[in-house]
C-alpha cells in the first residue's frame, strides 16, 4: 500500500532577516514528500512542473526513492514560482511574486501505479483539484488528510465545504480555524469544524505548537524552542508529511497514534526551518530524527 501526496512542486525565492535566496526548489508536495519519505516507503507524488525544473531538481526526489509517475512535466512551460519576504518575527510574510505558470490549468493525473493508495495527503491546492484527485482513485484510501488555507475560504467556500465531507483529517492554522468556524475560541472552533466532515482536526500554531482534536479528546503538542530559525516556508508541509508518514508506518488509526504522529510531524518541521528551502530536510539521518524526538519528549514529560 502506498502513500500518495498531491501538491505544488515549485521554485521559491525567500528573504528573511537571516538572508535571502535566488530560485530554490520548494512547494507543498516537495516538503511533505521529503518528510514522509523518512518514515514510509513508497511515497508517490502528484504534481506538475515546467521544462525549466530540470532533471537535477527531480533527482532530489529520486534520491529519497520518491516515485514521480504522477508528476507531469510540461514542455516549453515554466514551473510555479513564489517569492516572499518574512518580517522580523518570522510569523508574518509578504508575498512579492506569484507566477502560477503550469499550475494555472493543472489537471491531476492518477496513474494506475497509484491506485494502491492507502494514505492520501491533499496538499494546499484548489479544493476542486483536491476533490478531483479523490474522485480519480477507484477506492477511498484508509486515511485522507487535507491541508488548506484562508485564500480558498475567501474564493472557493462551497467547493471547500464539499471536499471537507470526504476527508478524515484537516490541518489548518489558528487564524484559518477561526475563519472557517466563525468562532474565536479554538475549542469551539474545533467543535464546529468537526461537524463539517473531518474526524480529526489539527490546528497549527507555529512557534506555539499544535492542537489535535478528535474522538472527544484534545492533545496539545509543544513547539521545540530553536536558537536559529532561517526559513519557515515549508514547515507546515513538512509537518503534514511527517504526520501522515508516521500513520502510514504504524498502519493503525487511533487517537494515540495521532498524538505520536503530531510529534513526528513537529520534529520534521523543526528541522525544516533550520536552513533555507529543502536543504536541511535532505540531509537528515535516522539518528538526527531520533534525537529530535527525544528532545520533544523531554520537553513535555513531567510527573506529579
Amino acid at each position: 500500500m502506498s502513500l500518495v501526496i498531491i501538491g505544488t512542486i515549485a521554485f521559491d525565492a525567500i528573504e528573511t532577516p537571516f538572508g535571502k535566496t535566488d530560485k530554490i526548489v520548494g512547494g507543498a508536495a516537495t516538503f511533505a514528500g521529503l518528510a514522509a519519505a523518512y518514515l514510509y516507503n513508497p511515497v508517490k507524488l502528484i504534481g506538475v512542473v515546467g521544462e525549466d525544473f530540470g532533471d537535477e531538481n527531480l533527482g532530489i526526489f529520486k534520491s529519497r526513492d520518491i516515485q514521480l509517475d504522477g508528476v507531469q512535466i510540461k514542455k516549453g512551460e515554466k514551473s510555479f514560482f513564489w517569492s516572499g519576504k518574512y518580517h522580523n518575527d518570522m510569523n508574518n510574510r509578504d508575498t512579492l511574486v506569484t507566477e502560477l505558470n503550469v499550475l494555472a490549468d493543472f489537471d491531476p493525473v492518477v496513474p494506475e501505479s497509484y491506485q494502491d493508495c492507502n494514505y492520501l495527503l491533499l496538499g494546499n491546492l484548489t479544493p476542486q483539484v483536491q476533490a478531483t484527485t479523490l474522485s480519480r482513485l477507484r477506492k477511498k484510501p484508509k486515511l485522507v488528510v487535507l491541508d488548506t488555507m484562508n485564500f480558498w475560504m475567501d474564493t472557493a467556500w462551497d467547493d471547500l465545504l464539499q471536499v471537507l465531507k470526504q476527508v478524515d483529517v484537516l490541518t489548518i492554522n489558528d487564524a484559518e480555524a477561526r475563519q472557517l468556524s466563525g468562532e474565536y475560541s479554538l475549542v469551539k472552533a474545533a467543535e464546529h469544524i468537526l461537524k463539517l466532515g473531518p474526524k480529526y482536526l489539527i490546528i497549527k500554531k507555529g512557534e506555539h505548537g499544535a492542537l489535535l482534536f478528535g474522538d472527544g479528546q484534545i492533545f496539545s503538542a509543544p513547539a521545540l524552542p530553536l536558537a536559529d530559525v532561517y526559513d519557515p516556508t515549508g514547515a507546515g508541509d513538512a509537518f503534514a508529511g511527517g504526520f501522515i508518514g508516521y500513520l502510514a508506518k504504524v498502519g493503525t488509526i487511533n487517537f494515540n497514534n495521532m498524538r505520536n504522529a503530531v510529534i513526528l510531524g513537529s520534529a520534521l518541521a523543526s528541522f525544516c526551518v533550520e536552513k533555507f528551502g529543502t536543504e536541511r530536510l535532505r540531509e537528515l539521518t535516522q539518528e538526527d530524527i531520533n534525537q529530535r524526538i527525544a528532545r520533544f519528549t523531554a520537553l513535555s514529560r513531567f510527573d506529579i
